[in-house]
């Protein structure tokens, strides 16, 4: 019996999620039990449009190039699909005699899996539907990591490194909201970008902590009092001791998105509030903000290799797993050793739907930086090759005793 494969790619694209694509369609070709492998163009959507491409027409030059490109290739979609919307995704599989779906995606990318697998067993159409991990926000249950989250860390990284040096340059205060609604992993890779003992940011807030304003106030004038600047990253899923957004505390109101989540980041209102509130309470005249939205997600030059490789076996493993006549599943991530991974099939269910948080070793005991143990869980994730800086020494010039006003 030969096999057809049907791959889709879902939710916000990442650097490095079209190597999970391209490591299934060139796996693929190694096996002769596999006939075809079809993309759908915008996710699932694609699916029920019956908008498919055939990527077996495609050459592995160009299949290389794609997956050296950043974003998705196949295109994505926000669709969250409901059971019927599920529904209408397996008469398409069906009517194509597709016998295995995979989904690249995150939480919900997972669970249309788990939904579109359980419709098939109902049915009684043997077909696997296996999930390819993909998230910048590592928020999966059961994975150590998830690939996406490694390069955008390392971005986050780089861009707080650069910061640092502009923030020592001209000191003041400097406040940046990075992704992360639940979980807070990426904003505390910025982290990652500190060398010498005075360098940002001095301040990292994420969601799995209660974020008290006046708390934060006094963290920052503290800061500012030692340094004479303040760097600060925080997620914009910080919210108060009742689960409320920071954001929508401090405007009044909310915009929400087509999933009925509150946007939380997509304005740049945060980072803008946060600086008002150091501005108006603390009197410090130098305040800049900024938002890392889209920034995060598709850019390329600051890649990280491990990210790359993981990325593309993720891929391949889904189609081994398919090929040998494994169960539906979501292929995983486990850390082994120091540092190599392995890739088990793990069952759907204990990933659908499911939301990972920062553990609580990871976070300091005040809630406003990470520990030692979060830098060495990251550190090899972003790869050993992240671009040096460097201080001036700084050795002092005896002064000359020059008084303003003297002739000489």
């Amino acid at each position: 019996m030969s096999h057809k494969i049907l791959v889709a790619q879902g939710g916000g694209p990442t650097a490095v999620i079209n190597q999970s694509l391209v490591g299934v369609a060139l796996e693929a070709r190694r096996f002769s039990t596999i006939s075809h492998v079809y993309g759908a163009l915008h996710g699932v959507r694609g699916i029920v449009n019956d908008d498919l491409v055939d990527l077996g027409q495609e050459t592995v030059a160009n299949l290389e190039a794609v997956a050296a490109t950043p974003a998705s290739a196949l295109g994505s979609t926000r669709d969250k699909p409901d059971l019927k919307y599920c529904q209408e995704i397996f008469k398409v599989l069906k009517a194509h005699d597709i016998d295995t779906f995979m989904y690249i995606g995150g939480n919900d990318s997972s669970d249309t899996v788990r939904i579109v697998g359980e419709e098939a067993k109902k049915a009684g159409h043997a077909m696997r539907a296996i999930h390819i991990p993909k998230t910048i926000d590592n928020d999966l249950v059961g994975f150590d990591h998830v690939p996406g989250f490694p390069s955008a860390a390392r971005f986050v990284a780089q861009a707080f490194a650069g910061a640092n040096l502009d923030n020592a340059a001209l000191p003041g205060v400097y406040c940046a909201v990075v992704m992360g609604r639940h979980a807070g992993f990426l904003t505390a890779a910025a982290a990652l970008a500190r060398k010498y003992p005075s360098d940002g940011p001095h301040l990292i807030y994420l969601p799995e902590r209660t974020f008290v304003v006046d708390k934060f106030l006094a963290d920052v004038k503290d800061v500012y009092e030692r340094y004479g600047r303040c760097i600060i990253a925080a997620s914009e899923g910080i919210h108060d001791e009742t689960g409320e957004a920071i954001i929508t505390k401090l405007v009044g109101k909310s915009e929400k998105d087509a999933h009925g989540n509150v946007q939380l980041s997509g304005t740049g209102a945060l980072a803008d509030l946060l600086c008002e509130e150091i501005k108006n309470k603390l009197g410090i005249k130098r305040v800049r903000g900024d938002t890392f939205g889209y920034l995060q997600r598709s850019f390329s030059g600051c890649v990280s290799k491990v990210d790359q490789r993981e990325a593309r076996e993720v891929g391949e493993k889904a189609v081994q797993y398919a090929a040998l006549g494994a169960e539906s599943g979501s292929v995983g991530i486990r850390r082994v050793g120091d540092y190599a991974v392995d890739y088990p099939l793990i069952p759907i269910e204990t990933v659908a739907g499911k939301t990972r948080v920062m553990e609580p070793e990871l976070i300091n005991a005040a809630g406003n930086d990470v520990t030692d143990a979060f830098l060495a869980y990251a550190r090899p994730l972003v790869g050993s090759d992240m671009p040096e800086v460097a201080q001036l020494r700084k050795a002092k010039v005896a002064k000359a005793g020059v008084l303003q006003g003297d002739a000489t």
